[in-house]
């Protein structure tokens, strides 16, 4: 016999190894060792003397965002490297730069496209420039906040995880979902508002992460996006007031312009998204990368 065939197969891992790999495993570890850094960071922020309450986003500080956004990132690193042991290759620093710009120009050209549509109908008015816009604070919540920790939940552990264990429709129903529901709870929020955001970025950026397998990408098109709506164009950002280098303002039906909650409740970026995510999943099923429903997987058993 060769050495090969005489080699002990390695043991099958434990139950409890294999219930903590699950994927309903990996989703209760995420999130209770989120909460535990959270705290951790939470006592951090206290013993700063960092205000309690919400902070305003021209009030922001860099230092506040890493104590907002560090439990995240170390609870993702934490999860990918101890429990799946694998490298973080969807965050692989040699495909940032490149990643990043791609998702940057991405999303600041499909919300352009929306306030154009919407200038083009008479919905979208300037009136003109302010020259004083704070900058750095909305950049750090709308930009580098929201880019980073709500694309490395959203995308990196909801839709990823639960992608592995019931497929690909399961995965964009479930974190859009998810997505779209965490946001009626902002001011201004409705239960369309969180249907449209589910629908139209919840759905897409599910699909771009899943053709791309790249949060670098995620991350810049959804710091793009909320930048240019709030601090460049001054329309408000998922509920919350802007005041951009654009002084403008909506006029006309709840609808088209989003109301108070923004252009994100509008019909028409309901629309250009749905294209951009129609091209997406097309790209997906011609490359035939939809990971299907465990039961319709090669070697299943079926009753």
């Amino acid at each position: 016999m060769s050495a090969a065939e005489t080699a002990v197969a390695p043991p099958p891992p434990s139950r409890p190894a294999r219930i903590l790999k699950s994927p309903l495993g990996r989703l209760v570890i995420f999130f209770t060792l989120l909460k535990v850094l959270q705290w951790i960071a939470g006592a951090v922020w206290a013993a700063t003397g960092l205000p309690a309450g919400f902070v305003p986003f021209r009030d922001t500080t860099p230092w506040m965002e890493t104590l907002r956004l560090g439990p995240i990132v170390l609870a993702y690193w934490l999860l990918v490297r101890l429990v799946e042991r694998r490298r973080v290759d969807e965050l692989a620093p040699v495909r940032a730069a490149p990643h990043l710009l791609i998702g940057l120009a991405g999303g600041a050209l499909c919300f352009s496209l929306i306030v154009a549509a919407l200038w083009a109908v008479g919905a979208f008015v300037v009136e003109g420039v302010n020259h004083d816009v704070d900058w750095i604070g909305p950049i750090l919540v709308m930009g580098v906040g929201a880019g980073i920790g709500e694309e490395i939940v959203s995308r990196g552990v909801i839709f990823r995880i639960v992608e592995e264990g019931l497929g690909t429709w399961a995965a964009l129903l479930v974190s859009a979902g998810v997505f779209g529901g965490l946001h009626i709870w902002n001011p201004n929020a409705t239960p369309w508002s969180a249907l449209a955001i589910a629908l139209e970025a919840g759905l897409l950026f599910g699909l771009l992460y899943h053709v791309t397998r790249s949060l670098w990408v995620c991350m810049g098109a959804h710091a793009a996006w909320n930048v240019a709506q709030g601090p460049f164009y001054g329309i408000p950002v998922s509920g919350f007031e802007q005041r951009g280098l654009l002084a403008s303002h909506m006029q006309g039906p709840d609808w088209l312009t989003g109301g108070a909650f923004g252009a994100e409740a509008s019909v028409v970026a309901l629309c250009i998204c749905s294209i951009v995510t129609a091209a997406c999943l097309a790209v997906a099923v011609r490359r035939g990368s939809l990971v299907p429903p465990p039961w319709r997987r090669p070697g299943t058993q079926h009753g």
